[in-house]
C-alpha cells in the first residue's frame, strides 16, 4: 500500500484544524473546540509518524544503495547492513501507526478505563492470581505513565483478590488495554500445594471505558442507594463509620459497591464512575454486538476453557489463544511489560479492519457471460 497520499491528506487537514482552533467563533463553542482539539492532536502524530515513516523509506534506500557499491567484506558494509536491519524492522510499525489513521477512530479509544478483576476457578490460587494480574497491569500503567486508583478491593484471606476494580487514566489507555478483557488462566505449583502438583485456575477480566456524564443518564428516581460500615482492615474508622456505599441501578439490575474510602461521598462518587461505565458498556455491547467491549461475552463465566490467554509457569510460557501467539518470557510479562502482547493484538485487529475496509471499498465483480 502507498501511504503517501495519504500522509499527504493528513497534512492537510492538519493545517484545516489549526486555522480553525485559531478562529475565535470556535474559541466560543467548548465542545466544538475539545473535538478539534481532539482531532488536531491524533492528526499531529500522524503526521509525525508518517514522516518518520517517509524518511525510514529514503535512509533504507540509500543503505542498500551504498551497501551495492561497497566490498560485502568490508566494515562499513557490516554498519550497513545493520542499519537496514534496523529500518526494516522500524518501517513496519510507521506503517502501521499510519495506516490506523486510515480508519474511522473508535471515539472511546481516548478514554480512561475502568478494570474489574474476579477470582474464577480455583479457590484461594485463582485469588492470588488475580493479585498478580493487578499487579502486572498497574506495573504497566506505571511503566507507559498512567495513573492508577482502587475503585473497590475484597481481599482474600491469602492476600489474593476475590475482586478488584480499579481505575487507570492516561493516553490511549482503552485503545491498548481493550482486548485483554475475558478469561486468563494460569498454570503453576501454588503456594497452598504440599506435593508439588500443577494446577490450573483462572481470573475474568473486564475492561470498561470510563463513561462521560452525556454519554449515560443516570436518573436518581432509579437508583437505590444504601450505606453500611466498611468491612476488614483499613486502620481507624474504616469499620466505625456507615462510609461503604452500595448502588442499585432498578431498570437494569446492576449493583455496584464501594468502600475503599472513608468518606461516604467519596465512596458514592467512585460508585457512580463504576455505574456509569458498565452501562455505557452495556449500550455499545447493543449498538454494536461487535465491539470488544461486550462485558458478558468477552468475560463468560469464569469457566478454564473460556480463555483468552494461558500463563504457563513451569514452562515460562505466556499464550494468547486469539492471534497464536506465544512468548517465552513470563517472568517480564508479569512484571508488566505487556508490550510484547498488546502489539500483536493491535496488529491483528488493525489487519483485519484494513482488509474489511478495503473488501468494502472494491468495485462488485461483474457477472460472467
Amino acid at each position: 500500500m502507498d501511504l503517501r497520499p495519504y500522509i499527504e491528506r493528513f497534512r492537510r487537514r492538519l493545517a484545516e484544524v489549526e486555522t480553525a482552533l485559531g478562529d475565535p467563533g470556535v474559541a466560543a463553542q467548548p465542545a466544538r473546540l475539545q473535538e478539534l482539539g481532539r482531532e488536531y492532536a491524533r492528526l499531529k502524530d500522524l503526521v509525525s509518524c508518517g514522516e518518520a515513516y517517509l524518511r525510514a523509506l529514503e535512509e533504507l534506500e540509500r543503505n542498500r544503495a551504498l551497501l551495492a557499491a561497497e566490498p560485502p567484506q568490508s566494515e562499513l558494509a557490516d554498519l550497513v547492513r545493520e542499519e537496514i536491519a534496523r529500518l526494516e524492522s522500524e518501517i513496519p510499525r510507521l506503517a502501521r501507526a499510519v495506516q490506523r489513521g486510515l480508519l474511522p477512530p473508535d471515539p472511546v479509544d481516548q478514554r480512561n478505563i475502568i478494570m474489574e478483576i474476579r477470582a474464577g476457578a480455583g479457590g484461594q490460587e485463582a485469588a492470588l492470581f488475580a493479585a498478580d494480574l493487578y499487579r502486572m497491569y498497574t506495573r504497566y500503567a506505571e511503566a507507559r505513565g498512567w495513573r492508577t486508583e482502587t475503585m473497590d478491593a475484597s481481599p482474600s484471606d491469602l492476600g489474593g483478590f476475590r475482586e478488584v476494580i480499579f481505575l487507570i487514566s492516561g493516553q490511549d489507555v482503552y485503545q491498548r488495554l481493550k482486548f485483554e478483557s475475558g478469561v486468563h488462566r494460569v498454570q503453576r505449583v501454588p503456594v497452598t500445594e504440599a506435593q508439588g502438583r500443577i494446577h490450573t485456575s483462572t481470573c475474568t477480566v473486564a475492561v470498561l471505558p470510563e463513561a462521560e456524564e452525556v454519554d449515560v443518564e443516570i436518573k436518581p428516581e432509579d437508583l437505590e442507594i444504601t450505606v453500611c460500615r466498611a468491612s476488614g482492615p483499613g486502620g481507624q474508622g474504616v469499620n466505625t463509620t456507615d462510609s461503604a456505599v452500595q448502588i442499585l441501578h432498578k431498570p437494569t439490575g446492576l449493583i455496584v459497591r464501594c468502600a475503599d474510602e472513608r468518606s461516604q461521598q467519596k465512596n458514592k462518587a467512585k460508585a457512580l464512575r463504576v455505574l456509569r461505565a458498565r452501562l455505557l458498556d452495556a449500550k455499545r455491547a447493543e449498538e454494536n454486538a461487535r465491539l470488544a467491549a461486550q462485558r458478558r461475552a468477552q468475560v463468560g463465566t469464569g469457566e478454564r476453557n473460556e480463555r483468552i490467554r494461558t500463563y504457563n509457569f513451569p514452562q515460562n510460557r505466556v499464550t494468547d489463544h486469539r492471534i497464536d501467539l506465544t512468548i517465552y518470557n513470563l517472568g517480564a510479562v508479569m512484571d508488566g511489560d505487556l508490550d510484547p502482547v498488546i502489539e500483536p493484538l493491535l496488529a491483528h485487529d488493525l489487519a483485519e479492519r484494513l482488509e474489511a475496509l478495503t473488501r468494502s471499498e472494491s468495485p462488485p465483480v461483474a457477472d460472467q457471460p
